[in-house]
């Protein structure tokens, strides 16, 4: 330590600062008038102005992050599946019906618009009650 780095263990208290008087007299550097001069100032952010000025897009409060369910029709289904094959989503999008996304099976419905003449084993994929009972009709199974 130095001499000229000795400083004392209790500093000089300043004194408060005073709106007339002090080392800032009369305005106290606040300027004249206005809001800004005023006690208990509080400018609203500027940020927040051009935040509001932007406008909403539709339907923006209800964009979910759940992914949504990809329809599948039956009467694609009873097109590129053989009697007997199994209707999983990997079988679906092997046949090119449903398209994925590195890798991943998006989820997928199958829904009831159109006929079913063949025999079909539907596992691993959601299944609408009218989809359900034509499978069973033609004779295939449905296993949740």
């Amino acid at each position: 330590m130095q001499i000229h780095e000795l400083a004392r263990k209790t500093p000089n208290k300043k004194a408060p600062l005073r709106g007339r008087g002090g080392k800032r007299g009369k305005t106290s550097g606040r300027g004249t008038k206005g809001q800004d001069s005023r006690a208990g100032r509080k400018k609203r952010p500027e940020l927040r102005d051009f935040i509001k000025r932007v406008p909403k897009l539709r339907g923006y409060a209800f964009n979910s992050i759940v992914d949504k369910m990809v329809p599948v029709s039956l009467a694609m289904i009873n097109e590129r599946f053989e009697s007997g094959d199994r209707v999983e989503p990997k079988t679906i999008a092997a046949k090119k019906i449903v398209v994925t996304s590195s890798g991943r099976y998006p989820k997928m419905k199958i829904l009831s618009d159109g006929e079913v003449t063949k025999k079909f084993i539907v596992s691993g994929i959601s299944i609408s009650k009218g989809a359900k009972d034509k499978i069973e009709k033609a004779g295939g199974t449905v296993h949740a």
